[in-house]
């Protein structure tokens, strides 16, 4: 029975020396942290929230972790609401966790300099049932999640709105995000409609972006689509216009448009009383160098307010950066 408790308290000390160990080694050298991977809107119960975890070796020494191939053992997510209460895991992660179940791994090797990360959608992790701002943070378990060593990375500020509201139409009530007050259309001249779409996007609201944004208009810019938008019944027309909301705001469809610019220009508006232009030069700003492109907006009057219906682009040259 002594040599029992005397290798016990061996295995104890080993694994105690193994987590200080663990710790001084990576301590200032060996970066955890996470980003949003494809920031947006979120919504209660709607999308997946993907976070990228960031793991990058400041060390003068290649840094080896064990990775599992189902994350969930290598990886924990703390999310708290503002008051610091925790959010219940979720159903999936804990049955995962429970399983009695060999666990796979591969082992991941980060050279000096270099960074390594992967993508995991917080609502494996943890259940959201309402709506509000919460406080997230990761844990690593570079031995896997039955070890004791862990590394905590940053915070990531989440606010969660709630579900849309559907319309009579069947599409979606637009609601702006600062107040929680559902957005409508303003009697606002051409040219005001284009500056408040552009500053929406400058700030990623995309509620008050597609607020004066016509997508059946925008849909029949295209003849293929025109012909298939023509062609489905009433709820295949909503079923359209919502993709292309979501193509748009996933920037695989109409990128001149979604494109935030760093700064914009209104040159001129010209309008009658059912439709109008407004040309605008917008830059964009790289590392290297700043891009001009001259945009001319196309909108349509209709019960008194304007709606922008399509658009054009022409490159206008670069300029030097300041």
């Amino acid at each position: 029975m002594k040599n029992l408790y005397r290798l016990t308290a061996a295995v104890f000390l080993i694994l105690l020396n193994a987590a200080f160990l663990f710790a001084a080694e990576t301590a200032g050298q060996v970066e955890f942290n996470i980003r949003f991977y494809d920031r947006r809107v979120y919504y209660v119960q709607s999308d997946p929230i993907f976070v990228q975890i960031i793991i990058t070796n400041n060390s003068p020494y290649t840094y080896r972790f064990k990775l599992a191939d189902e994350r969930a053992f290598s990886l924990d997510f703390d999310i708290r609401t503002m008051t610091n209460r925790t959010l219940p895991q979720a159903d999936s992660l804990i049955r995962k966790r429970t399983l009695n179940q060999q666990i796979f791994f591969r082992e991941v090797a980060i050279e000096s300099g270099e960074s390594f990360s992967f993508v995991e959608d917080l609502r494996d992790y943890v259940t959201f049932s309402q709506p509000g701002s919460f406080r997230v943070r990761a844990r690593v378990y570079p031995e896997l999640i039955r070890a004791s060593a862990s590394m905590d990375t940053n915070y990531l500020s989440l606010s969660l709105r709630p579900e849309l509201i559907q319309g009579p139409d069947g599409i979606p009530i637009e609601m702006d995000v600062a107040t929680g007050a559902v957005l409508v259309p303003q009697r606002l001249a051409p040219d005001e409609v284009v500056a408040y779409m552009l500053t929406a996007r400058q700030e990623s609201q995309w509620e008050r972006f597609f607020l004066y944004l016509d997508p059946e208009a925008m849909l029949s810019r295209d003849a293929l689509q025109k012909r298939r938008y023509m062609a489905e019944n009433e709820e295949g027309r909503r079923r359209m216009v919502m993709e292309y909301r979501q193509s748009l705001q996933n920037s695989t469809i109409d990128g001149d448009i979604a494109v935030i610019p760093t700064t914009y220009e209104i040159l001129r508006t010209v309008y009658n009383n059912e439709e109008g232009n407004v040309t605008v030069l917008e830059k964009f700003r790289t590392r290297d160098y700043t891009e001009l492109r001259q945009y001319v907006y196309y909108l349509e009057k209709r019960e008194n307010y304007w709606f922008i219906v399509n658009y054009t682009m022409q490159p206008m040259g670069t300029e030097a950066n300041e």
